[in-house]
């Protein structure tokens, strides 16, 4: 970056709230009290946000009988689920070209699936009233270089012949006519199969919805342990413990009580910047009328959005994995990131020199090696998980929270009998080996961005290997 242009993306940065967006907000909820004592129940769900929260208003809703407790290690919401873009996806594959890679056989029962859920998703905020400023806007996936205009036609055509006819090709006219940016050279328009949201409104009504229904939540309550206990299992808390005849594991990026899950998850560190509101000026400069999100097609992406006032959340490129997988909250800030953010902010958006950012921060995402959950269970089937969202888990958690149900249950159903519910990704090494790998496998795809999209002979070998790293 020129002297000039990083003083620029410096003062941009001045007055940044070192905080997520979303949850500086002086309606967030009073945390609720932690579990003291011993609590017994059908159902135990461990973690608070996204997947726990959908896996006990559903148990609920399945069986208003069944009774059903939630811990939570910290606050409802307060960690990926409150942090994240507010990308909600009816894709369960991380994107359709991922999932025709790794499940053609049937990625059409996916996508139908991910539409149901999606439908389900909408249904429930407005079930529950749940104030999320939930919209269906659609995304566009745009290329900023040409050979990612040639892929995404390409990809288009493959789309096509393939049966799925809900993508739109855009031109360089089309795409600017939607949102106008230099750096845009054509895109690839998704109407209806995503919804933009507020992530911490959606957790916090979540959890309203669920203390409503009669589920016994309790924060700052972390689950130690997990252990047998006559026919159903135990989870040791810091005051107390739960004695359940099932448990559900929604923890994600945090060591799963189960432990030879863990080493199908790596966290990797994301960091966002929020802008003040535009004004109506601003707004009509960069002409972004339908409101839809956005991401570009590089390896090291970006993803934007309008917030409800009028802000543009900017995030991505820099994906930052700590040696060993430690989990910080030191590492939530990076200023270095956010310097190289704001500066390509302004590149993509010229008009709006001399906006500030009013937020700067970031988090840890559960990452695996096909870039999308994985699901099974253990301890004779008492114990259900879902993981490795890879940071498409606004919308796949819910799914994820149906299979984790349908496992407890013991009875099949359509998905439990998908390959993709059945199936795991690839492990990843221990250190230093995941560290090596995963530096090589950063630089390999900085390089591909820079080289028009070549992937060399480490990158080639990955995806031989079934790690799904395009991002």
């Amino acid at each position: 970056m020129a002297p000039a242009a990083m003083r620029t993306a410096a003062q941009s940065l001045a007055g940044a709230k070192p905080l997520a967006y979303w949850l500086d907000d002086p309606a967030k909820p009073e945390a609720l009290p932690a579990l003291i004592g011993e609590e017994r129940c059908d159902l135990l769900v461990v973690g608070g946000g996204y997947s726990g929260l959908w896996t006990a208003l559903i148990a609920k809703e399945r069986d208003p009988g069944r009774d059903v407790v939630l811990i939570e290690g910290h606050e409802a919401g307060w960690a990926a689920s409150g942090r994240n873009g507010g990308f909600c996806a009816a894709s369960l594959t991380h994107g359709l070209p991922n999932g025709v890679e790794r499940w053609p056989d049937e990625i059409r029962k996916l996508e139908e699936l991910g539409i149901r859920n999606l439908d389900a998703i909408e249904a429930a905020v407005a079930r529950y009233s749940i104030d999320c400023e939930f919209e269906r806007t659609g995304e566009i996936d745009v290329a900023t270089e040409p050979h990612q205009l040639e892929e995404l036609r390409a990809w288009h055509r493959e789309a096509t012949e393939l049966g799925f006819t809900g993508l739109e090709f855009l031109d360089q006219d089309a795409v600017r006519a939607e949102v106008d940016s230099p750096t845009f050279l054509g895109g690839l328009l998704d109407r209806s199969g995503v919804a933009m949201l507020h992530p911490a409104k959606l957790a916090w009504g979540l959890k309203r919805a669920c203390v409503e229904l009669g589920v016994r939540v309790y924060e700052h309550t972390r689950g130690l342990d997990l252990v047998k206990s006559g026919p159903g299992m135990a989870v040791r808390t810091p005051y107390g413990r739960v004695l359940a005849r099932r448990v559900a594991l929604g923890t994600n990026i945090f060591p799963s009580l189960v432990k030879r899950v863990r080493p199908y998850t790596v966290p990797v560190y994301d960091y966002a910047l929020m802008t003040e509101p535009l004004s109506e000026e601003q707004l009509a400069s960069i002409g972004w009328k339908n409101r839809q999100g956005l991401g570009d097609s590089a390896n090291q992406f970006h993803y934007f959005r309008l917030s409800a006032d009028n802000r543009i959340l900017w995030g991505g490129y820099d994906a930052i994995y700590p040696y060993g997988g430690r989990l910080s909250a030191d590492l939530d800030q990076r200023p270095e990131t956010f310097l190289k953010l704001a500066g390509q902010f302004f590149e993509c958006f010229p008009q709006l020199a001399g906006v500030r950012f009013t937020h700067a921060w970031g988090g840890a995402i559960d990452t695996c090696s096909r870039f999308s959950a994985f699901f099974g269970t253990a301890h004779q089937g008492r114990v259900a998980y879902a993981a490795g969202f890879t940071g498409l888990g606004v919308g796949a958690t819910r799914f994820g929270a149906d299979v984790m149900l349908d496992l407890l249950s013991g009875e099949p159903t359509e998905r439990t009998s998908l390959e993709m519910v059945r199936s795991k990704p690839v492990p990843f090494p221990p250190e230093p080996f995941a560290w090596a790998g995963i530096e090589l496998t950063k630089r390999s795809l900085a390089r591909a961005d820079s080289n028009g999209g070549h992937r060399n002979l480490w990158l080639k070998a990955m995806d031989r290997a079934g790690f799904g790293f395009d991002s």
